[in-house]
């Protein structure tokens, strides 16, 4: 005998009333409607917004780090700054022990007062070998007289030798006379020539320009002044206003021309170099707005920028070991781009940032 079926069994073994045709196709229309409108929206976006804007998140701060070297040997007397430490363009940084320099520009200067005497004494000389050159001239002059008349003497005596009107003594006395101002008028020459010579050299010595233009005043002049430039580098001071990072000197060391000690960093003329992929720099351009968000700050704080320019090559052929394509090996990559793009300063006072922080940058291209 059959067990007659309750009213929950009865409803389950019911056969289930088929959706309506119509509610399907409804359903249908309204899913294509929807895809539809968000690829209408997708449209719209790429054409309106995307399409106006570039945007990566693989950017880093940057700066011209002034690297501090020392300019002249010793050692360091003393540091006077630390890592992290802020510093203005003309801050001490480093001394170093001057006791050298100084000795080196005592004797310059010294050495150069030998000099300026010595020019002064050629100047000086050359007014009295003016006199002597004078001297001996009105010398030549005495004795071409005095030769002159021993010629009139001899000449007059020397035809009457034979006649006896004058004797033979007397005209060899002539004769030697003669001789005598022959011998006194070519000495004359030689001390005129002499004395023309000495004046030509010590003209020559001064070559007829003051003294603060003479060549060996001028060069004893400028080995004073390296001497006090010398002296001046003992004290190394900061070249511009920034932060100090990876200082290395350290009290007593010897340190040599070019030895690095420290770098300053620029803080306040910060710039972001973004890395753009190729395919993203078809309508940058110099000139063009950004806007630049830090992780440092979140999204709360949006910096004013402007493109500056491009840098000469990608980072793949600026690197170290640039890659080489042309091995038979190659495999195509996307390659980046460094664009530098200037902060604006209000910002950069307001929300200061270091370097290497990571920096999201949006262009703005389609100006």
């Amino acid at each position: 005998m059959n067990k007659p079926l309750d009213t929950h069994e009865l409803e389950a073994a019911a056969p289930q009333p088929a959706i309506p045709t119509r509610k399907r196709k409804m359903l249908f229309v309204g899913l294509a409607g929807t895809v539809a409108l968000v690829g209408a929206a997708v449209s719209v976006y790429q054409t309106t917004v995307a399409a106006r804007h570039v945007q990566t998140d693989n950017a880093y701060v940057d700066a011209e780090s002034a690297q501090v070297t020392a300019l002249t040997n010793g050692p360091v007397a003393e540091v006077r700054v630390v890592d992290t430490q802020a510093v203005n363009k003309g801050d001490v940084l480093v001394v170093l022990d001057d006791a050298d320099r100084r000795l080196e520009l005592q004797q310059a200067e010294s050495a150069l007062g030998q000099i300026e005497r010595r020019v002064r004494g050629y100047q000086a000389n050359n007014g009295a070998l003016s006199g002597q050159t004078a001297a001996r001239e009105a010398d030549i002059l005495r004795a071409k007289a005095e030769l002159q008349r021993a010629q009139v003497e001899f000449d007059r005596r020397k035809p009457l030798a034979g006649t006896g009107a004058v004797s033979g003594e007397e005209v060899t006395s002539y004769k030697t006379a003669l001789e005598a101002a022959q011998a006194a008028y070519a000495q004359a020459q030689g001390n005129l020539t002499a004395a023309q010579g000495a004046h030509a050299a010590n003209d020559a010595l001064i070559s007829g320009v003051p003294l603060d233009q003479n060549p060996e005043v001028t060069a004893a002049r400028a080995h004073v002044e390296q001497a006090r430039v010398a002296l001046e580098r003992t004290v190394v001071r900061a070249p511009v206003d920034g932060v100090v990072t990876r200082r290395t000197v350290q009290v007593g060391q010897m340190v040599q021309p070019g030895t690095p000690l420290m770098t300053v960093v620029p803080v306040q003329q910060a710039y972001v170099s973004a890395n753009f992929k190729e395919v993203q720099l078809g309508k940058v351009r110099a000139g063009q707005r950004a806007e630049l968000k830090s992780d440092l700050y979140g999204g709360k704080v949006v910096y004013r920028g402007r493109v500056v320019g491009f840098s000469g090559g990608t980072g793949a052929a600026m690197a170290i070991v640039p890659a080489q394509n042309a091995t038979g090996n190659w495999i195509k990559v996307v390659q980046r781009l460094p664009v530098r793009i200037a902060i604006d300063p209000q910002d950069l006072a307001a929300h200061p940032l270091k370097v290497g922080l990571s920096m999201d940058v949006d262009i703005d291209v389609s100006r």
